[in-house]
């Protein structure tokens, strides 16, 4: 926040108002516009590895859904690296994974999720206490070549679109 900025407390969270707007920290409240404040949904990406498919999800998150996703990830096994071509693809569109790290499900904050997705890992991905689960049965693609990993770098992008729009419009069920 700006040095010297006026603040308030709201619901628990700390605004600060300056030249350039409204700053809203803290509880997933996000500012949209000058007077709606929307409360944005905390969705948990899960996949083995935590370092392919979660990672590009969270990163398209942060890319497209910022008024309506406060993003997570985690793996059930992670292998504490990023994928060079989950950096590669994303660099592509202009977001470096390179500040994320692979995590495990036991460093995640230990709230309550409004969704967690999984990749598609099957038993690999241990139940996590949530209001909506929703498996997208994308493929590993750490094994594939670059053009096969942008394609399911698209396809996580999409699904991440329509998550947003979805949450945006109060209709959580998956089409």
């Amino acid at each position: 926040m700006p040095e010297g900025s006026p603040t308030r407390q709201f619901a628990g969270a700390v605004i600060s108002i300056n030249v350039t707007g409204p700053h809203l920290e803290g509880n997933g409240f996000h500012l949209r516009g000058r007077d709606t404040m929307t409360k944005r949904k905390r969705v948990l990406f899960v996949c083995i590895e935590n370092s392919c498919r979660s990672q590009m999800a969270e990163a398209f998150a942060y890319l497209y859904a910022q008024d309506s996703i406060q993003a997570y990830s985690a793996g059930s096994r992670p292998s504490g690296w990023i994928n060079p071509k989950a950096m590669a693809v994303m660099a592509e569109l202009g977001y470096g994974l390179d500040s994320h790290t692979s995590k495990s499900l036991l460093e995640i904050p230990n709230i309550k999720y409004d969704y967690v997705i999984t990749m598609g890992c099957g038993d690999e991905c241990p139940f996590i206490a949530a209001e909506f689960h929703e498996d997208w049965a994308i493929p590993d693609p750490k094994e594939l070549p670059l053009e096969q990993f942008r394609q399911v770098r698209d396809q996580i992008g999409g699904r991440v679109k329509d998550l947003a729009a979805r949450i945006e419009a109060g209709n959580h069920a998956e089409k």
